[in-house]
């Protein structure tokens, strides 16, 4: 099943998030990949959270023709090539999103001429995985975040996510300090509490945005509200400093949806620095390597979680494995995949059900793809 040809596609999707009465005009970019083999089968990947025009250049101008020609069966002859070549020195950032994306349309193509569901091929442990929506985003004000809190919780969604920090790091020149946002973040959090009871799983999210001091103070503040997690609490993932967060607090810690390499959650296993890891199918060098990074936490008996949303990609993985865990249902990310792909499932009752189609299960919109793409790029604005 040789690979014919090899293309990478970026796209800045536009979207209005509707949520309590609030609507929102934004964008996300990602890029598509895809692979089409001499036999007329294609296969498509996806990255995403990343510079697309980038990452769009480096699977064209220099992945593209490493895979040409190569058995799109051998995923990990195709992984160690692509890591070779643009990897080589334990780079990641654009590089390995390049990876990923052809890594997950290499396994499309695998399991599409295979006759398999993605998620059976890798293992088949269970046909539903447990979401939680990601709905609590910082431009809601308190009364519109404890509505939308309320909305989620109503739709049967019984774990919850929101964001904190709100950017605190990259905003506190304007001015604003640190001590402000944790006074805010401490009294929204314990209001979406009150508003949804005790039931409903809530977790909370800084996107690397604290210092430890500050992480800190806002995790011992927030010890009566019963967090289930505190995701990339800190700049950087600094592992150190997660360690030691770790021993101050008693909230559970979770990170690892922007890390590119498995060798960083060999790092955070041994220092005892998160309670639940992240891969990310889209961002952390697709299927080939988050296998190995779940068998790693598996090993060291810590628990595994999709943060960085793309639900529909990472449902394979978690549904695949028994060792899976919750997947991310993120309003914005679920909002440009339904502008771009056909025949995706819907979460119901806090469950999404994978399909039964072979591989990904759902197809891309071609001619949808083909009208974004003659929109603008995003130049660095569509990370959310």
């Amino acid at each position: 099943m040789k690979i014919a040809r090899c293309q990478a596609i970026p796209l800045n999707v536009e979207m209005t998030l509707d949520a309590a009465g609030v609507s929102r005009r934004t964008n996300l970019s990602c890029v598509l990949v895809r692979l089409d083999t001499a036999d007329g089968l294609t296969g498509t990947g996806f990255t995403a959270i990343t510079e697309e025009e980038v990452v769009a250049a480096a699977v064209n101008e220099v992945a593209a023709h490493t895979v040409v020609g190569m058995d799109a069966m051998d995923h990990e002859r195709i992984w160690e090539r692509l890591r070779w070549l643009m990897s080589s020195r334990g780079q990641s950032g654009y590089g390995m999103h390049a990876i990923a994306a052809i890594d997950l349309a290499v396994w499309d193509l695998k399991a599409r001429a295979l006759g398999l569901p993605l998620w059976r091929l890798l293992g088949g442990a269970r046909d539903r995985v447990p979401v939680y929506a990601t709905f609590g985003f910082g431009f809601f004000d308190d009364a519109q975040l404890v509505d939308a809190a309320r909305e989620w919780a109503g739709r049967g969604f019984s774990r919850l996510k929101m964001t904190v920090g709100n950017h605190a790091l990259q905003r506190r020149d304007e001015p604003r300090p640190l001590s402000q946002v944790i006074r805010e973040d401490e009294r929204r959090v314990k209001a979406v509490r009150e508003a949804v009871g005790a039931d409903v799983e809530l977790c909370i999210d800084a996107n690397c945005s604290l210092d430890p001091y500050h992480a800190a103070l806002l995790a011992q503040r927030l010890e009566d509200v019963g967090l289930a997690f505190f995701e990339e609490p800190l700049v950087a993932n600094d592992v150190r400093a997660l360690a030691e967060l770790r021993r101050r607090v008693r909230v559970p810690l979770a990170a690892g949806q922007n890390e590119g390499l498995a060798s960083r959650f060999v790092d955070l296993f041994e220092a005892r620095a998160i309670d639940i890891a992240q891969p990310n199918v889209a961002i952390t060098g697709g299927i080939t390597q988050c296998l190995r990074i779940a068998g790693t936490a598996q090993a060291y008996n810590v628990a595994i979680a999709n943060g960085g949303a793309w639900p529909f990609h990472n449902m394979h993985l978690h549904a695949g494995l028994a060792h899976g865990g919750f997947v991310e249902w993120h309003r914005s990310a679920v909002l440009l995949c339904e502008q771009i792909y056909r025949g995706l499932p819907q979460a119901q009752g806090g469950w999404l059900r994978l399909p039964d189609t072979p591989g990904f299960g759902f197809e891309p919109d071609w001619d949808a793809v083909r009208e974004i793409a003659k929109r603008p790029l995003s130049r660095g604005t569509g990370k959310a």
